[in-house]
């Protein structure tokens, strides 16, 4: 791969640091997911190319991984990448529309998959073989509109549709299964008529081979439940709750970037 995932992590972990802000878990939990999207999968010529391939961050508060990703695939400046979450730049907590690279402004969860299946009608319209990519977080499958959409897309058999769910299990006031159970949520889709498709989200030749095997012209939409890891990568913050929220201290700081110079 071009984008490693470790470097998306290390880029998630500086600016964190030096904004002093946090959704650190939520970023580093589709951090292969992004990479092997913007390695290769997504046909992105250019930013403003018509028939480019679209992609929508429901997850928006995950904007961090989007804009390491940019970065690194020279779609944002290092100078523009180091403005995170200062005041009057581009780059806050959640992505917006104007910045390169960026098709959607979301954050509002359940808004993304709507403006997605939107775009997919859009490009049937257009008569144009684009794709449109969604990643939703799992518990934004909480929202009534993530199924409204979900039905319209079945209905008009939007092929070109493609959904990931980062089902790590957890949300900003506790596991998923604990605010509003869904689980198996692969069933859930497949009643809405969709193909369904199971994961591993941190194993990015499954994430391509899966992908690059789905039929994009004709038949039902199609859906990834990627199981990921909240905090992946940094283990301190592995499946804890607070890292949805906290920021880092100089000591969690230099731990993280120590595990992830060890990693081979």
């Amino acid at each position: 791969m071009n984008i490693d995932p470790r470097e998306v992590r290390r880029i998630i972990l500086d600016q964190c640091k030096r904004a002093h802000v946090g959704h650190i878990g939520s970023a580093l939990s589709i951090v292969e997911i992004l990479s092997v999207l913007y390695d290769g999968v997504l046909n992105l010529p250019a930013v403003d190319e018509p028939d480019r391939d679209r992609f929508a961050l429901s997850k928006g508060h995950a904007a961090l991984a989007l804009y390491a990703v940019l970065f690194l695939k020279g779609f944002l400046s290092k100078g523009q990448l180091d403005t995170f979450c200062t005041d009057g730049s581009e780059l806050g907590i959640h992505p917006e529309h104007g910045i390169p690279g960026v098709d959607f402004s979301t954050g509002s969860l359940g808004h993304g998959l709507p403006m997605a299946v939107g775009a997919a009608v859009a490009a049937r319209l257009d008569h144009s073989h684009r794709r449109t990519f969604a990643l939703v977080s799992d518990a934004e499958c909480n929202a009534g509109s993530v199924w409204e959409a979900a039905m319209f897309a079945a209905l008009h058999r939007l092929a070109s549709l493609i959904v990931i769910v980062d089902l790590n299990g957890q949300q900003a006031f506790g596991h998923t299964r604990d605010v509003l159970d869904l689980s198996p949520l692969a069933d859930r889709w497949r009643a809405f008529r969709w193909d369904v498709h199971e994961v591993p989200g941190h194993d990015v030749t499954a994430i391509a081979q899966t992908i690059g095997h789905l039929n994009t012209e004709v038949g039902v939409p199609h859906v990834l439940i990627a199981h990921t890891c909240f905090g992946k990568g940094v283990s301190f913050m592995e499946r804890q709750l607070g890292w949805h929220y906290w920021p880092l201290s100089n000591d969690e700081y230099r731990a993280a970037l120590a595990e992830l110079e060890a990693v081979q």
